[in-house]
């Protein structure tokens, strides 16, 4: 049997502390632990907070464009958006150009709920930015834009 290289297992894999899937895995951990409990606090699951968020940046959506910018699969976002209506933070409408469509909209209560959460919200993301520096960040974030750009390019 020989040894593997280092940095590799047996099987001549690498070890998952140095592959991007677990990195980038174990970053988000790193990240969202900061924010669950503001999330729990208010009642609202990760993918909640997203799909308003997106719809806040955004505006009107249809579940199409709603499931893929804010990254949540189709089946579950359905079901998220029955939640978030009943607590009347988002409407459904019917698109009038298409009737197998469904437009969904961010309420004023929605909105309202963005608002009281933004403040403990943006506390956390500063110490996090006072951790690593905002050039930092900015340096994760680009190169982030960069291997999803490259990726979506080979595919």
């Amino acid at each position: 049997m020989t040894t593997p290289d280092k940095g590799k297992t047996p099987d001549n894999l690498a070890e998952t502390r140095r592959t991007l899937p677990i990195a980038l895995l174990r970053a988000r951990e790193a990240v969202m632990e900061r924010f669950r409990p503001l999330l729990a606090a208010h009642d609202i699951s990760e993918q909640q907070w997203r799909v308003m968020r997106v719809l806040l940046e955004a505006g009107e959506s249809d579940a199409t464009q709603l499931s893929r910018l804010a990254n949540v699969l189709a089946p579950s976002l359905t079901r998220m958006l029955r939640t978030l209506e009943a607590r009347g933070f988002t409407t459904l409408r019917k698109d009038p150009g298409d009737a197998r469509r469904a437009l969904i909209t961010l309420t004023d209560a929605g909105r309202g709920f963005i608002r009281t959460l933004a403040p403990e919200s943006a506390a956390i993301y500063a110490a996090i930015e006072a951790r690593l520096g905002r050039d930092r960040i900015d340096h994760i974030l680009d190169e982030l834009d960069f291997l999803l750009q490259s990726l979506a390019e080979a595919s």
